[in-house]
């Protein structure tokens, strides 16, 4: 059976060994200050057994034909990357932004593309072996956090360039039964909660990188494996519970101390033959592409959430009623409604690679989330014009109930006469998780930004797939400088194409 329990999920994470670090000391995976972030992961297995969303949230696996959570499918079609990508928008409203499974399924995804072009290409059997990996995914549900992006060191050098050789995790010994390795991946949320590490490339890498072409899968309390945990919390709630003070998250800053990896978990190995070395790169690409598309189902829902947020607080100051307040709501929804478009027709456009993988469309994708990162900030800022100061400067909860202030401190929280004070005060209490939290700042401001990389990246990947000369046919044309009509149709380098090319290298 490949759908399990949040039960038991939870198990597993009880059993796992301590080889994680708060606050000076060894921490087990329950520890209360990480129970946010696993109440957001307990509604991807929730969701999974909810009649009304089951379609969006399962899958039937391509391996066996068994149902499986949609998190732990690779998609073979257009309406796959479409129900993903729903799916994905649904959950972020029911936890009040990023759903944190993405990252484990988006890396496995851009592995079976990966790992099936190098068989093809070099007789390796990494195929298989991920086929393998897959089938034990599948079967027991796992979350998985993908750990991509390295420590860097001097950012105007390549890996093998750096003073301090591990900056950039790298294979440093090759045996017989696996590979040791040794370094960090910063900046990887979920992996304080997750079964699993799946580590991929962050770079292209040029020949004498190829120590650094490494991707491999491990249980997330490995042998070797440190990891430096940093917890996001809300205020804790007395007297107004609410959904969204429940959650909280958890990133990772994760040291490998001569891990070793055993050869049947291994992706990826440059080290043992340096032809692997360009895929390192499209491999690192093609996660960054899946987890953008991923970005154009979880930045609308993280849109909406805030478009509602200030579609309520505008009724509550009763305000809503002003023609500024409708355009700033506009904006929000629009902004939600392009970048869900973008990743829907992203999907349509979708090529089928090789391993039977859905691909959607790189251009379209990056758009989407380039968008969406430029927006955050303005999207904030409209929630913060729309409530005013009273988020950030609140009362803590017990106030609003203790004998000596309750009566006059709820008298002067009321604004709209129709809102009962109770409600004003929840309302704002969202507000203030949503926006001035711990928080807020690091899955809603900093992830909006960076998560799946920052615009710039996405105007790199752009620029790199776009055919600026078929774009400058049409001006040569009009400008009478061709004489041929253009029949422009916006002609892209497709990751095919890319991997062709890495074939070739």
């Amino acid at each position: 059976m490949g759908l399990k329990t949040f039960e038991d999920y939870y198990n597993r994470l009880e059993k796992m060994s301590r080889n994680m670090y708060l606050g000076g000391e060894k921490i087990a995976r329950t520890d209360e200050r990480l129970q946010g972030g696993i109440k957001i992961i307990r509604e991807t297995f929730d969701a999974a057994f909810d009649r009304e969303i089951a379609d969006l949230c399962t899958a039937t696996s391509h391996l066996n034909g068994e149902k499986v959570n949609r998190f732990c499918h690779i998609h073979q079609s257009t309406d796959d990357l479409l129900k993903k990508q729903q799916m994905t928008r649904v959950l972020c409203h029911r936890v009040g932004g990023c759903i944190q499974r993405c990252m484990g399924i988006d890396a496995l995804n851009a592995l079976s593309v990966i790992t099936y072009e190098m068989d093809q290409a070099l007789g390796t059997d990494y195929d298989r072996k991920f086929r393998s990996y897959l089938k034990y995914f599948q079967e027991n549900d796992l979350v998985a956090s993908c750990a991509q992006t390295d420590a860097k060191g001097d950012r105007l050098k390549r890996p093998h360039q750096q003073e301090d050789q591990d900056l950039y995790l790298r294979i440093v010994e090759n045996r017989s039964d696996g590979i040791v390795v040794r370094g960090a991946k910063i900046n990887i949320t979920n992996t304080p909660y997750a079964d699993e590490i799946i580590v991929v490339p962050t770079r292209l890498m040029t020949h004498k990188d190829s120590d650094y072409a490494v991707a491999f899968a491990l249980p997330a309390d490995a042998e070797g494996v440190k990891i430096l945990a940093r917890p996001a919390v809300h205020h804790k709630r007395k007297h107004l519970k609410a959904p969204i003070a429940e959650i909280g998250d958890g990133e990772a800053f994760i040291i490998f101390d001569d891990t070793f990896i055993p050869n049947e978990r291994i992706f990826l190995n440059g080290k043992e033959d340096p032809r692997q070395t360009p895929y390192a790169g499209f491999l690192a690409l093609l996660f960054a592409h899946y987890h953008r598309h991923s970005y154009t189902g979880c930045k609308p829902g993280v849109s909406e959430i805030l478009a509602s947020a200030a579609a309520l607080i505008a009724e509550y100051n009763g305000i809503d009623s002003q023609a500024h307040v409708k355009e700033k709501l506009s904006h929000l929804i629009g902004t939600a409604e392009l970048v869900f478009a973008a990743g829907q027709m992203s999907a349509y456009r979708a090529e089928r690679s090789p391993s039977g993988t859905a691909i959607p469309d790189e251009i379209l994708t990056n758009a989407g989330r380039r968008h969406a990162g430029e927006e955050i900030f303005n999207e904030f800022k409209i929630l913060a014009d729309l409530s005013g100061g009273l988020p950030a400067t609140l009362p803590f909860e017990e106030e609003f109930f203790a004998e000596e202030t309750a009566k006059l401190a709820n008298k002067y929280l009321m604004r709209n006469p129709r809102i009962t004070a109770e409600n004003m005060h929840r309302c704002f209490r969202g507000v203030e998780n949503l926006m001035v939290s711990d928080i807020a700042v690091v899955i809603g401001l900093m992830a909006g930004l960076h998560g799946g990389g920052s615009p710039q990246m996405e105007t790199i990947t752009m620029m790199a797939r776009y055919d600026l000369e078929s774009l400058k046919s049409i001006a040569k044309y009009l400008f009478g400088i061709d004489k041929k009509p253009p029949v422009y149709t916006r002609p892209t380098v497709t990751p095919r194409k890319m991997l062709e090319r890495a074939r070739n290298a």
